[in-house]
Formats: structure tokens, sequence, C-alpha cells
């Protein structure tokens, strides 16, 4: 047995991973733990559940990878404050004393997280290198071309080459500081949200503006080649020498100051989302073209790094790019490095075959932590919740499809958790799509959050080509791709309608109102029987019951909050909440049978999570 250990940590959203003889056994991000979103620090929880999930102590390690380099990290730091000082002296001071306790003594820090009992060697896989891995190696192809982009690595922003049996090999790349990456998060940043967690809600806010400032990011911000490569126009950002994203010329270009965080959206923000969506839409079509050329007329296309994660852009890859197929790592952002950096020192270092799985080799991504009967019935007897225990898979898909066709919000905890940002039936909120106040009441009453942003569909996947515009056997089992609604769905708007801006949400587009963007699209999730299981089965319980498949899927979190890992923060968060029913596996708790919360739970809750 061979057991390897992968480790992401302190730039965003720290995680482990474990592989044990080329099988992915368990991968989970810090912040679940820890409850602080986006937790930069050793994963030093995720570790230890890696290592009792595979009933492993650290001694039987064989390897433990990390999915940087350091070194060459803290050079890309070090040239760049010389080149732009002394305007970078406060940042220098603000990161340097992390970087010279922590970042460089990472084999000091790794084998003190796993107990001074590891005594074998550590593994530094290139930034790039981990997200290629991660991409390629549980993909279903045999052969592939391979695309990552992201904001930075060491020096790399974004690199392309091939991945063809147990190897992958990388052939170029595009160096800091000309970043799509970090081009996306200056608008994002500019926009009022925060930079590495606000990029969705940039890429949600896009449909309710219009691109009127494309022309002029092209012009003055980016040189776009037709290669998809870029330079930048670095008198325009700060993001080398300072600790803001964008500069004061930024801000004369776009007619003022950046939004501040919470304060009302304008159209400015809307028509600047809209723009740099419809650029990195561009920028990414033109990449994977010459990727495409380059690699020998590839059929297919893997992808990484956090750009993978605008599922717009995936969307129109795959419907107008040259390649056939698409796979993107559910965890494509710096997480996923972990899982890369261990299925690359067993492939690609150690030279162990790889067999493709036709579905892919990630298990549905459900690798995180899982909770027991005896565990969840103790739980709730211990804090007095009134509970039913239901006695099958059925039976509690039935009573769960009444609830919510009956216009109820639920709770759903099933399974292990999912590894990667989306919630894909394990830990999800789930609402009825034909409501057409749901999103309203799931933004507003449940999530706490913006009123703009979307929710995204689960459907079955058999019955999903009559409600999407997916290609022919094209599934989106992560909820990564983004495709419009059937126009045999959809509902035309009158044509006097006043609405614009924000009130376009409140006009019903298709029988799906709640799940359907004001563009007619839709971040689809395809549900399958061997991935999903008794979530599977609750969509065929729900359509049986209404004659749709289709049911809004949610994070089971709020704004500010990682998703729930386990049963005793689905029950706070339940309480806590709007939610009007839970599921804790085969335990079914109504929100009208429970003793009554403190008035004050709902304020006290929001005000333990920091807003982003």
């Amino acid at each position: 047995m061979t057991a390897i250990l992968g480790i992401s940590a302190f730039y965003h959203d720290s995680a482990a991973a474990l592989v044990v003889d080329g099988r992915v056994v368990a991968a989970a991000q810090e912040e679940r733990f820890t409850r602080r979103k986006h937790d930069p620090d050793f994963p030093q929880h995720a570790v230890d559940y890696c290592l009792r999930a595979a009933g492993l102590a650290p001694e039987d390690l064989d390897f433990v990878g990390f999915y940087d380099k350091p070194f060459l990290k803290f050079d890309r730091l070090l040239e760049t404050y010389l080149a732009f000082a002394p305007r970078g002296f406060r940042s220098f001071l603000t990161a340097m004393p992390i970087w010279l306790r922590t970042k460089l003594h990472l084999p000091r820090e790794m084998r003190r997280s796993l107990r001074g009992a590891y005594g074998r060697r550590f593994v530094f896989a290139e930034h790039h290198e981990s997200h290629a891995a991660s991409a390629f190696f549980p993909s279903p192809f045999d052969e592939a071309a391979i695309l990552t982009v992201d904001g930075v690595g060491e020096w790399a922003t974004a690199s392309y080459g091939r991945g063809c049996g147990h190897r992958i090999h990388l052939t170029h790349q595009l160096p800091f500081p000309h970043s799509l990456g970090l081009l996306y998060s200056a608008f994002t940043y500019f926009c009022g949200f925060r930079v590495n967690s606000g990029e969705y809600k940039l890429m949600g806010l896009a449909p309710y503006g219009q691109p009127i400032y494309a022309d002029l990011i092209r012009q003055r911000l980016v040189d776009i080649k037709p290669d998809g490569s870029l330079r930048m126009d670095m008198q325009y950002f700060n993001y080398c020498q300072g600790l803001t994203m964008t500069s004061r010329k930024f801000d004369q270009l776009f007619g003022g100051p950046p939004r501040r965080p919470e304060s009302p959206l304008t159209q400015r923000e809307m028509d600047l989302a809209a723009s740099i969506q419809v650029v990195t839409e561009d920028i990414l079509l033109r990449m994977a073209a010459h990727v495409h050329r380059e690699t020998g007329n590839q059929r297919n296309l893997c992808l990484a790094g956090g750009v993978a994660l605008n599922c717009v852009a995936n969307g129109r890859i795959l419907r107008e790019g040259p390649f056939e197929q698409i796979w993107i790592q559910p965890a494509a952002g710096d997480a996923g490095g972990a899982l890369g950096v261990a299925l690359f020192i067993w492939h690609q270092l150690l030279g162990h075959p790889r067999q493709p799985d036709p579905g892919d080799s990630q298990q549905g991504s459900r690798l995180g932590p899982a909770a027991t009967d005896a565990e969840i019935r103790a739980f709730l007897t211990e804090c007095g919740a009134v509970f039913h225990h239901v006695g099958s898979d059925d039976e509690k898909c039935t009573r769960v499809a009444e609830l919510l066709a009956a216009g109820h919000v639920v709770g759903w905890l099933q399974g292990r958790m999912e590894f990667g940002p989306r919630a894909l039936g394990s830990r999800s909120i789930l609402g009825d799509a034909r409501n057409p106040q749901m999103q309203a009441v799931m933004n507003l009453k449940i999530k706490f959050r913006e009123s703009f942003r979307p929710f995204a569909p689960s459907v079955l996947e058999e019955r999903a080509a009559a409600y999407f515009d997916l290609q022919p056997g094209q599934t989106s089992p992560y909820m990564l791709l983004v495709a419009a609604v059937q126009p045999a769905r959809r509902r035309q708007p009158a044509a006097d309608d006043p609405a614009q801006g924000l009130d376009l949400r409140k006009v019903i587009r298709s029988d799906i109102p709640a799940v359907t963007h004001v563009d007619y699209s839709a971040r689809v999730q395809t549900v399958d029987a061997q991935r999903c299981g008794v979530y599977h089965q609750l969509l065929q319980a729900f359509e049986r019951l209404t004659g749709c498949p289709v049911i809004i899927n949610t994070s089971f979190n709020i704004r500010g909050e990682p998703i729930v890992c386990s049963p005793a923060e689905a029950y706070r968060c339940f309480l806590a909440t709007n939610m009007d029913a839970l599921v804790l596996e085969d335990y079914l708790l109504l929100k009208s049978e429970q003793p009554s919360a403190p008035a004050h739970a709902i304020d006290a809750y929001l005000a333990s999570f920091e807003l982003d």
C-alpha cells in the first residue's frame, strides 16, 4: 500500500487530500472544520480528517506533497517589491513577517502537523502542475489538452499542455503580473466585492448590465493577443505594490472610486460586471482555440485554476470552442491543488499506470466527512430537538418532495460532504424551482445575501435536455456549466415591461422561474443515480409528484459562513434561519415542532460571521 497526502495552504482555501494506491480516499477544505470562510492557514483539521478516513497514522504515509514551491513564490514577491520600490513598502511590511515565520519553513510546519511521526520526504510541485494534475488525472479521458488559469502561482498565471495516460506535460505559461484571474479580481474589488470570494457575485451580476465598457477595457487596460495571451497596462492596477487591486488611474477611467462594500449597487457596477465578463469569455475562447491547435487538435479539454469556476465562460467554451468534451476539476481553485499534488506524485513521479473512469474518478467529489446514525440521534436527543426517524429512502424522498411541492424550504444533509465550492446534494438547501417567489425568499430569509444572486437548478440527468440547452450526451454533475433554458420552457416578458437593472429579477421568464437568470441562463447540475444516490431518488420523487424534475439546490450555509460540515452546524443554521424543515440522513425535523429559539437568535448567528 502507498499512501500519499497532498496539502495546499497559506494563500486561499487551504485543504488536504489523501490518495491510497491511486484511489482518492478523502479530501476537504480547512474552512469546513474551523468555520472560517476560505481559511488560508495550515489545514491541520483537514489533514487529521483525511488520516482518520483512511484509518492511517502519520507514520503510515509514504509521501507528503505540497501544491506549490514556496521559494519560487518568495522569489517572485521579492522581485516584484524591488521592481516597484519604494511604493510597495507597506505591502512588503504586511507580507514579510508571515513568510519569514511560516511559509519559508514548510517542512517544519508539516512535520509538526504530523506530530513528528512522519520521517520520509516532502515533495513540492509547481502550482500549475498541481492544477493540471487535478484536472487531468481524475478526468474520464486517456488523452486531453490541459488549460489552467488563475490569479498567480509562483510566476505563472496560466499554463497549457497535454495529458496522456499517466503523464502530464505543460509546455507554455503566461507570466505574472499579466493575469486573467487578477484582471477579473480587480473588477471584483472595484465593484465592492471581496477578492477571492466575490468573483462569482460579479459573474451573477453581469446579466443585469450591458457590456458598454468592454471596448474601453480592451483599448486601455489589456492588450489581448490572438492566442489569448494578454498584457496589462499596470498603471491602472495596484496589486503589485499596494494593498488594493486598482489605482487612481483606474478610478478616473471608470468615473469614480470603487463602490464601498455593502452600499447600493448602481448601473455602473452592473455594466462593469457585464463588460469584464464578456472580455473574460473572449480571452478564454481564444486560449481554448490556441491550445486546441497547439496540442494536435485534441478532442478533450481539462480545466483547472480559479478562473475555471467561471461557469458562464465554461459553457461558451463547450458550445463555441473546438473541443468535443471538457472536464473541469470540481475544486478548481487552490483547494484542488492538494488533490493534484497527491495524484501527481502517484502517476507522474512514481510512474503508476492510470485507467480512466468513464464517469471520472472523483466519486462525485463527495470526499468529506459523513455522520453516522448513532451520532445524529445522540446529538438530537442531547439538544432536545423534536425529530422523526424515517424508515427508508423511498419514504424520506416522498416526504421531502411533498414539503418542497408545498413551498417549504428544506435543509438537506446526506452522506459525505462535497470537496470544492459547490453543494451537490450532500450539504444543500432545497426549494421548488417552479415557485416565482422562491428566489427572493431563499436569498433574503434563508441565505441573508444579495437579492440579485441566482440559484442553481438540480435536474435529473435523463431529463436535462428537456429543460436546458446542453449538447447531446453532455452532463454537468459538478454545477460548472451554464446553459440556456430551453425556448419551450421560456416566458417572454411583456413588450412594454419597464423593468431594468435589479428589477429584472422580478420578471417571470420560464416555468422554472426560481432558477432562470435574467438572460434565460442557469448554472446546471445534472443528477445521476451513480454519483448522487438518494439525491437522485429525491428528484425522481419530486417529478412523480409534480411532473417537474428540477429543484433549487444552493449550498447549506448563510452568507459569510462556510458550507456546513456536521449535523450540529446544520441544526444551528436551521434554527437561526427561516428554513421549514431539516433532513439529517434518516431524521426529519420540522421547524414548527421545534422549541422556540430566542428572538435574537438570527442576529446573534449573523454576528458570528464576517460578511464578505
